[in-house]
């Protein structure tokens, strides 16, 4: 079954050149209408400009799409109340938003200023924050929404040189996971994309041979997924170059250690034990780790 967004309202954060322009025009080209924002600075966050964002709706448009575009900074919550308005009065909906915007002010952690570190968290996770909190009451009254983070290696894994940016992009998975709970009644799914591509945030660190296979239109196919009618929920998937896979977050069984053995000598030497992954668990939240300790000890207790 085709997979489409006719009827649909996307808002796509960063969409002026990148991962961001190569989503919307997906959303569009499946029938999306799509608010294309872009601050319009550069890749460390300097400078504003609206014409990244009007070339791109201009693109849709162009090609028999709807779209408008809109220059919030996505850390303003006064601008991005301002750019959901301009949706909804447009065309009285948001179905769809994609949290892709974000900068780079890559250094060590002891070469880093504090300055850098809260701006590099205040565009990628509070950026998010701001966004999904301005469209959560229009997708709660319509009983639908479909909302996905963008996560990072960086964050998932790490990479030197990017302590903010790795800890903002891993926020953002804690953030899907408790929204993604609270939004399910009211038919809201959330879930996080991990993208690899050669955008201006990643051209410096990679080589060229490497960035011409790491296309973002190699990426967008499974964010539109992960934005569609029939989207999972709680999902974290990975798109570089073609390539897609699935990042799990589990646990082990782990073992109980009544109070006269739970010290630190005891862990030390249980912890190949410990760390035994033949009998992990995922959960679904985090109550659910809790009671698995909670079940031991009181197992333990009679």
């Amino acid at each position: 079954m085709s997979i489409r967004f006719d009827g649909r309202v996307a808002i796509v954060t960063g969409a002026g050149a990148g991962l961001g322009r190569s989503h919307a025009l997906g959303l569009a080209a499946r029938g999306a209408r799509v608010v294309v924002n872009d601050f319009g600075g550069d890749v460390h966050g300097g400078g504003a400009s609206s014409e990244p964002a009007e070339r791109v709706a201009a693109e849709i448009r162009a090609g028999g799409g709807e779209a408008i575009a809109h220059g919030a900074d996505v850390t303003s919550p006064g601008q991005v109340a301002d750019m959901v308005a301009a949706a909804m009065t447009a065309w009285g909906q948001v179905d769809i938003l994609i949290n892709n915007a974000g900068i780079l002010r890559d250094a060590s952690f002891a070469k880093m200023s504090l300055a850098d570190f809260r701006k590099v968290v205040e565009v990628h996770l509070m950026g998010s924050v701001t966004c999904t909190h301005a469209v959560w009451p229009h997708m709660r009254a319509a009983n639908y929404g479909r909302i996905l983070m963008t996560t990072s290696s960086s964050g998932l894994y790490g990479n030197f040189g990017q302590s903010n940016y790795g800890a903002a992009k891993t926020a953002l998975v804690g953030l899907m996971n408790v929204l993604q709970i609270e939004g399910e009644k009211n038919g809201i799914r959330v879930n996080t994309l991990g993208p690899g591509a050669a955008t201006r945030m990643t051209e410096a660190l990679i080589t060229p041979d490497i960035l011409e296979l790491m296309t973002p239109e190699s990426v967008t196919p499974t964010a539109l997924f992960l934005v569609s009618e029939d989207a999972p929920r709680r999902t974290i998937l990975n798109a570089t170059a073609g390539g897609v896979s699935r990042t799990y977050l589990h646990e082990t069984e782990g073992v109980y250690l009544p109070p006269a053995e739970n010290t630190p000598e005891t862990i030390a030497a249980l912890v190949d034990r410990i760390s035994d992954t033949s009998g992990q668990h995922l959960y679904e939240t985090g109550g659910g780790q809790v009671m698995k300790f909670v079940g031991k000890a009181a197992a333990a207790a009679g």
